[in-house]
């Protein structure tokens, strides 16, 4: 792997104020803890732009404050030609998989779109990470343990990812 080459993942929910902000930074411990925070870059975005600008939920700022992780973000629109320097689409639910693999260029894009909780060796059934906003604050503590049990399987993926590209 050429040291200036990065591995990018994008998170992606629906107005990118909730769910996708909150695994960018979760992911992006993750990735600092395992000290690659130099290699991999974290980032998120939702599939519409009504929150565009906006930083993320209040009640997500508070979990992930109160957990430890960082909180600054402004909201933006998943754009079709970021699928070129993207190596992982993260998609936080169905819904999600389905529209950006609709949008992507390519059947090789589209094959970057994953489910964060595929990652999770425990999921069972239903794969989505419940959508919080309409709810309490229940719903946001459900999504931080939701996202943090799949981190670590996505961390195990993207440092293979890492390696092949090193062997390649």
């Amino acid at each position: 792997m050429a040291g200036t080459t990065r591995f990018r993942v994008c998170f992606v929910c629906t107005g990118n104020i909730c769910r996708s902000p909150m695994a960018e930074h979760v992911f992006r411990a993750f990735v600092a803890e395992a000290g690659l925070d130099g290699t991999v870059e974290v980032d998120s975005a939702g599939t519409g732009g009504w929150h565009e600008g906006d930083g993320a939920d209040p009640r997500t700022v508070a979990v992930l404050e109160e957990n430890g992780y960082g909180s600054e973000h402004t909201a933006r629109q998943f754009r079709a030609d970021w699928f070129g320097r993207l190596d992982l689409v993260i998609a936080l639910d169905e819904t999600h998989l389905r529209a950006l693999r609709r949008l992507a260029p390519t059947p090789a894009d589209a094959e970057k779109v994953r489910l964060l909780r595929s990652y999770d060796p425990d999921a069972q059934g239903d794969l989505d990470v419940p959508d919080p906003y309409y709810g309490g604050r229940d719903g946001f503590d459900e999504c931080l343990t939701l996202v943090e049990a799949a981190c670590p399987g996505l961390l195990t993926a993207v440092q293979g990812a890492l390696g092949e590209r090193g062997a390649a």
